[in-house]
């Protein structure tokens, strides 16, 4: 089983005890916990947090944990003490998983990066991105000569989502399209009203505004020519985007049940 796997096995594992009744307080300890599993493949550290595990089994097989936030010191503690009267080994394994994924978030200091990214799942931002690059050359350049590349994290390239696919035991390293904008966009056009903060004759025009703004909004809709387009900022790559909203076409969000954010 591979790491990433692994980290949907363990995802899994959160949604058996999501329930329709539970506590406010449960929900927002699991939906930390989810949440912690995606931040490890959103920001590219599936082998990273592989190596953690690794080493953290060789060098302290008690796991004691050093002092989290304190959300994540409650998720913790309540995958702990599931994990007591847990009896099937496979759910003891992906209760550790978890465990292990909160203590890595924790002891490699990105408690700060990880609020900031539920801040922005809670906000509804757009899928984050870890670099952006004005031509394919760039980004493969920079592939080619990353000691450790950000394996499933998002990059910009002429301001389409890439995702970075690196395989560690033959040294792959791939830059496949993505379709999380798009599925962004989609719900985005299902779930909010489309009110435009600004309207222009020409795609020029827009490009001028977005770029004269001092604190450009997260995301904004604008029109341009009559069209729906998205203004974004990816404030941790400093770039300025619009995205059409035809970009979402065809595009349909599934609509099956799963662990709501709290």
């Amino acid at each position: 089983m591979t790491i990433l796997d692994t980290l949907n096995e363990a995802q899994g594992l959160v949604g058996r005890y999501w329930k329709e009744d539970q506590s406010p307080e449960q929900a927002r300890i699991l939906g930390c916990a989810r949440d912690a599993l995606i931040f490890i493949c959103s920001t590219g550290q599936p082998y990273r947090f592989e190596d953690y595990r690794k080493q953290l089994q060789a060098e302290n097989p008690s796991r004691e944990s050093a002092p989290p936030e304190e959300l994540v010191r409650r998720a913790e503690g309540f995958f702990e003490q599931l994990l007591g009267g847990l009896q099937s080994e496979e759910e003891r394994a992906l209760a550790l998983v978890i465990i292990d994924t909160l203590r890595f978030i924790s002891s490699t200091g990105q408690l700060d990066d990880f609020k900031s990214y539920l801040q922005d799942l809670d906000a509804n931002e757009p899928p984050r991105v870890v670099a952006s690059f004005d031509t394919r050359e760039q980004a493969e350049n920079w592939l080619k000569n990353h000691p450790s590349p950000p394996h499933c994290a998002s990059i910009l390239i002429a301001g389409r989502y890439h995702t970075v696919a690196y395989d560690r035991e033959t040294n792959g390293r791939y830059l496949p399209p993505s379709r999380d904008l798009e599925y962004y966009l989609a719900s985005l056009k299902q779930g909010s009203p489309l009110a435009a903060v600004a309207s222009f004759d020409t795609r020029q025009e827009a490009d001028a505004w977005l770029s004269a703004q001092p604190a450009p909004p997260r995301r904004a809709w604008v029109l341009i020519s009559g069209e729906v387009y998205l203004a974004v900022y990816h404030p941790n790559v400093n770039y300025r985007a619009l995205y059409p909203l035809s970009m979402a076409d065809g595009f349909e969000i599934n609509t099956e049940v799963e662990p709501e954010r709290a």
